[in-house]
C-alpha cells in the first residue's frame, strides 16, 4: 500500500513542478509587461513632441493687468514640458504671485491648452503714497503711480492697520463729501489717533475717540470759521466741545501763527 502511494506521487511530481514554473513565468511576464507599459506611457506623456503645450489662454476682466503679464508669469517657471505634465496648482501659485491678481483658476483643456481665469484686484486707496489697497483692505505692492484714471485717498498708518483705515475712510468720506469736502489723505498714528487732510489744505485732528461726532462738529463749525477770511492750517477737534483753529501765517506777519478757539 505504501509503495503504491509513493509511486503515484512521484509520477505526478514533474507535472506539478511544470505547472508551478509555468505559473511563475507567467507572473514574471505580467510584471515585466506592466513595468514596460508604465514606463512607455510615462515617456509618451512627458514627451513634449508628442503632446506639446501650444496655447496659454488668459480670461477675466482685466484693467490694470495685461494678458501678457499673466503669460509671462507662467513662462518664467521655465521649461513647460508636455500637456500631461503640467501641475495646475504650481501654475496657479505662479499667477497669484502677481501683485494685481486677487485670485486665479488654472485648468487644462485637451489636447494642448492651459486656460487661466484671473480676478483682478480693485484699488480703492493708496497706501503711504506708494502702494495700493484693494476693496478688502489688503495692501498689495503695485505702484500707486500706475493709477491714472482716478484719484485715490492716501492712507498712512502702522503696519497691519489697512483694514481698519479703509473702514474709517468708508465711514468718514461720505459725510465729508456730502458737506462739499474732498479727502486727500487719512493718517493713523501708533496711538490710533486720526488725522484727515482735505483738498483745500486744511488738516483735521480728530484724535482717538468719537471721530464721527468730531467730524460732524467740524462740518457744523466750518461756516463760522470760514467767515473770518483767514487761511486755515488745521482745526483741532480733540475737545468735548468746540475746536482750536491754527491759522496760516501771511507774508507780512512777524509773529508766529496763533491758535483760536471756536465754539
Amino acid at each position: 500500500m505504501t509503495a503504491a502511494v509513493v509511486k503515484r506521487i512521484s509520477l505526478k511530481s514533474p507535472k506539478t513542478l511544470l505547472k508551478r514554473f509555468g505559473g511563475l513565468a507567467f507572473f514574471i511576464s505580467v510584471i515585466a509587461f506592466t513595468i514596460w507599459l508604465v514606463t512607455a506611457t510615462k515617456d509618451w506623456m512627458t514627451d513634449a513632441n508628442r503632446l506639446p503645450l501650444s496655447q496659454l489662454v488668459v480670461q477675466g476682466d482685466l484693467k490694470y493687468l495685461t494678458k501678457n503679464d499673466v503669460r509671462e508669469a507662467i513662462l518664467q517657471m521655465g521649461h513647460m514640458g508636455s500637456f500631461m505634465t503640467q501641475n495646475v496648482d504650481s501654475l496657479q501659485h505662479a499667477v497669484e504671485e502677481q501683485p494685481w491678481v486677487e485670485q486665479a483658476t488654472v485648468r487644462k483643456q485637451w489636447p494642448d491648452t492651459i486656460k487661466t481665469f484671473v480676478i483682478e484686484r480693485q484699488p480703492v486707496a493708496e497706501w503711504d503714497g506708494k502702494y495700493l489697497v484693494d476693496e478688502h483692505g489688503v495692501v498689495f505692492k503695485a505702484l500707486a503711480s500706475t493709477i491714472k484714471d482716478k484719484t485715490l485717498v492716501d492712507l498712512v498708518g502702522p503696519e497691519g492697520s489697512s483694514e481698519e483705515m479703509l473702514a474709517g475712510l468708508r465711514e468718514m468720506q461720505p459725510e465729508l463729501q456730502h458737506a462739499g469736502f474732498d479727502v486727500v489723505k487719512i493718517s493713523l498714528n501708533k496711538r490710533r489717533a486720526w488725522q484727515i487732510l482735505l483738498s483745500n489744505g486744511i488738516q483735521l485732528k480728530l484724535g482717538r475717540e468719537a471721530r464721527m461726532e468730531r467730524l460732524e462738529r467740524f462740518i457744523r463749525l466750518y461756516p463760522t470759521i470760514e467767515k473770518q477770511g483767514k487761511g486755515i492750517e488745521y482745526i483741532d477737534l480733540r475737545y468735548d466741545t468746540g475746536a482750536a483753529v491754527g491759522w496760516k501765517m501771511t507774508s507780512d506777519q512777524e509773529s508766529p501763527k496763533r491758535n483760536e478757539s471756536v465754539r
